[in-house]
């Protein structure tokens, strides 16, 4: 996380819809504001935000009437992915468990409480879906509710977070705030690797055996660049999974699905050359959540739940720029 001024949001409350296991409220209460509602279908993330927020969020968002949700200055909503992701079968809108149609719950919400910002947060593949009218569409129904709406896909490695995480941020103000552009955060000068970010090995580092004593295949003439992902060896034919990279460079995109040795995390060759998967702990760190963030009770739940949630540092530099153009 990054250092704020935590008063900056200091009496704006915000509800956090499809809250996951709380990425929006660590950045929104970094700054100062309130969560007054939350909601999430599925009930293992209810029990980590609860645990960590003293706050039982409620379930079905579809269940729920707009008038129910307390008013509130600002929506946040890391909605479902999976219909617009490439490893998913990219129905979107149309998708047919009724994810893709939960993003109309957020309009129904938007045009009831007319808050002044909303906050949105899904997989890169949303920009380019359907050949730009999934994006197209959020942008017609926000409109016509009231906001003016702006996006961009950002990397979670540009903003202190060594991970290559390429995500869309949309952010929408309502439409009596006059805000004319919108200037999402820049690149930091610097980048940090995934050695940074580790735990050190030990019998009293995390619950659990992550050590793989297979035999590996290591290219030790490879270059590692700081700044990007960098793959240097592999385990049995190299398949998703098997892969290994460097600690020296950025860790690959978590996942909340996936098999092999090293699914959801990726293998990496440690500095007692030792290659592992990564701890929970460390997951959490690469999606800027806090030391203190109480996990899940299984590794298996972490994995998944850290997938799914959102970059805190990366909307926390949006929301320091969001915040200018807001009323008290």
């Amino acid at each position: 996380m990054i250092r704020v001024n935590n008063e900056l949001l200091s009496g704006y409350k915000f509800i956090d819809v499809f809250c996951g296991i709380g990425g929006f409220h660590i950045a929104m209460s970094s700054f100062g504001a309130k969560c007054v509602f939350a909601c999430d279908i599925d009930p293992e993330v209810k029990k980590v935000y609860k645990e960590n927020f003293n706050m039982n969020p409620q379930g079905d968002i579809t269940a729920i009437e707009a008038n129910q949700i307390p008013s509130h200055d600002i929506i946040c909503a890391g909605f479902p992915c999976q219909p617009f992701s490439i490893s998913g079968d990219q129905a979107g809108f149309n998708d047919a468990k009724g994810r893709g149609k939960l993003f109309f719950e957020i309009v129904k919400i938007a045009q009831m409480h007319q808050p002044q910002l909303i906050l949105l947060e899904n997989v890169r593949n949303f920009e380019k879906h359907d050949e730009g009218r999934t994006l197209q569409r959020v942008y017609s129904d926000l409109n016509n509710a009231g906001y003016t709406v702006f996006s961009r896909v950002l990397c979670a490695s540009s903003y202190g977070v060594p991970q290559a995480r390429k995500r869309i941020y949309i952010v929408a103000f309502r439409k009596n705030l006059d805000v004319e552009s919108f200037n999402f955060p820049d690149a930091l000068a610097e980048t940090k690797v995934l050695g940074d970010v580790l735990i050190e090995d030990g019998e009293n580092s995390v619950v659990g055996n992550y050590y793989i004593t297979r035999q590996y295949e290591i290219n030790k003439t490879h270059s590692v660049r700081s700044g990007s992902v960098e793959r240097i060896g592999q385990i049995g034919q190299g398949r998703q999974g098997e892969r290994i990279y460097s600690v020296l460079g950025q860790a690959v995109t978590l996942s909340s699905q996936g098999g092999g040795l090293g699914g959801r995390t990726g293998m990496y060759l440690m500095d007692n050359n030792n290659v592992r998967k990564l701890y929970p702990r460390e997951c959490a760190r690469l999606m800027g959540f806090p030391d203190n963030f109480i996990l899940a009770d299984t590794q298996g739940k972490n994995y998944k739940q850290f997938g799914n949630s959102v970059v805190v540092d990366v909307l926390q530099y949006i929301i320091q720029e969001a915040a200018k153009y807001l009323k008290k």
